[in-house]
């Protein structure tokens, strides 16, 4: 089940996957950009790129909300998340049906980079999360040596014997 109220792990939060995939977007803006630039227009192109920095915002707001809550107490994590994503939804629905069909920012354009910027991003943090040794519950101690000293005190000086 899960800890009970008031209980925190010891381990601290990694959020290295934040600035992988904030590399990662950062390259796949510099192929896209360009390329639907040339393709279908300047105007796109620019979407492309606020596309992709919002994403990106968004993940690592949603990334920073997580690792937060989860210092306070495990249990809030998933309401975090959850108000987190709700808090982007409200943000972003006003944002794409505020735009101007014909305006300097192509709202399809913005809208399809935003869907393909999550899809990236989601797939990022799914492989992030395969490949590391995370524990679901706490790691068990490593086990006492009998007549050595330095593992009931960690603080003691490591010398050759």
């Amino acid at each position: 089940m899960s800890a009970s109220s008031g209980q925190r792990t010891a381990a601290p939060w990694d959020l290295s996957f934040l600035r992988i995939g904030a590399l990662v977007a950062l390259a796949a803006t510099a192929v896209a950009a360009p390329l639907v630039g040339l393709v279908l227009g300047w105007g796109d192109a620019l979407a492309v790129v606020v596309g992709a920095a919002v994403v990106t915002a968004f993940f690592c707001v949603s990334g920073l909300v997580v690792a937060w809550a989860g210092k306070v107490d495990d249990t809030w994590t998933l309401p975090a998340a959850l108000l987190a994503f709700g808090v982007k939804a409200l943000l972003l629905f006003p944002l794409l049906t505020g735009l101007p069909p014909d305006g300097w920012l192509d709202r399809v354009t913005l809208g399809w980079t935003v869907v393909a910027g999550a899809l990236l991003w989601s797939g990022l943090q799914l492989r992030w999360v395969w490949t590391r040794q995370l524990y679901y519950v706490p790691p068990p101690a490593p086990p006492e040596v009998p007549g050595n000293d330095r593992a009931t005190d960690p603080d003691r000086p490591r010398t050759r014997d």
